[in-house]
């Protein structure tokens, strides 16, 4: 006779081992660390194929540690005799403790076996960790598998529920990467501000609507990328603030049943110590069971550096674009070959990749959005989908970041040339004399220079030396000399200020 295995491989039954639980019982693989309820979501929800992220089983092993460490230190494991063997209370709470910090250190990763789309608030994640911490703490007391020395709900579980260890785990996994998060932003900030100085000298045409507009120096709108990161870095720091605050303790609907009066509090600081995060209790663990307010504003501080990301990730595309055809204002390295027909066609691709990576986290926060305001009354049982997008958010952001920062805007460099080249056809740089003649005189200018294909500093001093440019105040011809004055160094139509003559002038 064969059975089916949780990835669905035909394996014979002597490869398993049967567990009871409150349904019946079930058939487990004889070498799982995990137990009955977790492979009855395996057999449950064969969805996707998605495991957990690493943050979200880091998280909830750290909260099955400090329960652990504080349950003991309030005296309430007791000791206990199984199969004829007696174990005192440290060694339970200390073989839960082994086991769950293994668990934390990645040891057992394979052991987490449930998907995303899976039951309300997060049982089955919650009972997969109970059940893998249960069954290693066994083995470590030196028991066998499915023997429960040490029990998942009784003892990994104690004072706990799933509707305050998952949030609570939510907030933990983010936490513990948003400083890598953080500092892949500032890598990028970083390195837009070394080419904002670098390409400093390279004064170009200014685009608007994507037409032509007054010069802009390429540092400058490097510059300009640079401080939009560092806005976007702060929103998440901000943001993340909110994350702090822990609702650990409030059990099932935050009244705090069957958790001592001292256990949130107690667990706050615990998990402070043992994840080295500054962490906050709560000041109302009914809301904090209630809403996931706070992981929706850190969401949408990543969907903001998202859209920040496809703006600068498409001006890239426009500025490198052509080359021999396109703006070619910029040069990105070449990593790969960018065609299977056209020889010698090099793409965008670092560009292009940071936009669909950005496209996903977009999508991820809608998720996170529909899922944070579909919970009712005491909680909110969309929470896996939370975690998962959440932590699928920020993977996709420090991955697809980091290799655009070292793969594109490092090897960046600027075509001075071409660059320079459209400034000079640029007509729109009469808006520099817009104080000597005024705007309609300027207007006429750029019709005709554009009609004629000629330069507009040099249709402008033609006209001056004809004596049929006014200035805009006085019935006077302009002078060629105040011409060449406002139109000489294009690089001041970059710095502010008013160029050239206005009014007088001799």
């Amino acid at each position: 006779m064969k059975e089916t295995n949780c990835i669905g491989v035909s394996m014979p039954s002597n490869n398993f081992r049967k567990e009871k639980d409150s349904l019946g019982e079930l058939n487990v693989p004889a070498d799982a660390l995990y137990g009955v309820q977790t492979q009855r979501a395996v057999e449950n929800f064969p969805i996707s194929g998605l495991r957990p992220w690493r943050a979200f089983i880091w998280s909830i092993a750290a909260v099955k540690r400090a329960a652990a460490l504080v349950n003991f230190e309030l005296g309430l494991f007791n000791d206990r005799e199984v199969d004829g063997k007696k174990f005192t209370a440290k060694q339970l709470a200390d073989s839960v403790t082994q086991a769950a910090t293994e668990v934390m250190d990645g040891k057992w990763d394979s052991q987490f076996v449930v998907e995303p789309f899976q039951a309300g608030a997060g049982t089955s994640h919650n009972m997969n960790a109970n059940e893998v911490i249960a069954n290693r703490a066994t083995q470590i007391l030196g028991g066998e598998l499915g023997k429960y020395y040490v029990h998942p709900n009784d003892h990994v579980n104690m004072a706990q529920s799933t509707n305050d260890t998952i949030p609570t785990s939510i907030r933990l996994g983010a936490l513990w990467r948003v400083d890598e998060l953080l500092t892949s932003l500032k890598n990028l900030q970083s390195a837009l501000e070394a080419k904002a100085k670098e390409f400093d000298s390279v004064v170009k045409s200014g685009r608007t609507h994507l037409q032509d507009a007054v010069p802009v120096r390429l540092g400058q709108e490097f510059s300009a990328y640079a401080k939009a990161i560092e806005r976007d870095a702060e929103r998440v720091r901000r943001s993340a603030e909110g994350l702090r605050r822990l609702g650990i303790g409030g059990t099932a609907v935050g009244s705090g049943l069957n958790a001592h009066p001292e256990y949130h509090a107690r667990m706050v600081k615990k998990l402070s110590e043992i994840t080295g995060l500054e962490l906050q209790t709560s000041d109302n663990l009914f809301e904090s069971m209630q809403s996931m307010a706070d992981a929706a504003d850190f969401s949408s501080s990543l969907r903001t550096l998202a859209l920040t990301l496809i703006r600068i990730a498409n001006d890239f595309r426009l500025l490198s674009s052509g080359p021999s055809t396109g703006f070619d204002e910029i040069r990105l390295p070449a990593v790969q070959p960018g065609s299977s027909i056209m020889p010698g066609k090099v793409n965008p691709v670092l560009a292009e990749m940071l936009d669909q990576a950005m496209f996903h986290v977009v999508g991820c926060d809608t998720t996170v959005a529909m899922a944070v305001q579909a919970g009712q009354l005491e909680l909110n049982v969309m929470m896996p989908i939370i975690a998962h997008n959440l932590f699928e958010m920020m993977q996709v952001v420090i991955g697809s970041v980091n290799a655009f920062t070292e793969r594109a805007v490092k090897g960046v460099t600027a075509n001075r040339e071409k660059a320079e080249g459209w400034l000079a056809k640029n007509a729109i740089i009469v808006t520099a004399l817009n104080p000597v003649i005024g705007y309609s005189q300027g207007a006429a200018l750029v019709k005709e220079a554009m009609s004629l294909n000629a330069s507009i500093k040099e249709l402008a001093i033609e006209k001056a030396k004809a004596g049929t440019l006014k200035h805009r105040d006085e019935d006077r011809p302009v002078r060629a000399e105040e011409i060449e004055s406002a139109l000489s160094d294009l690089r001041k139509l970059t710095e502010g200020g008013i160029v050239g003559g206005v009014g007088g002038g001799g």
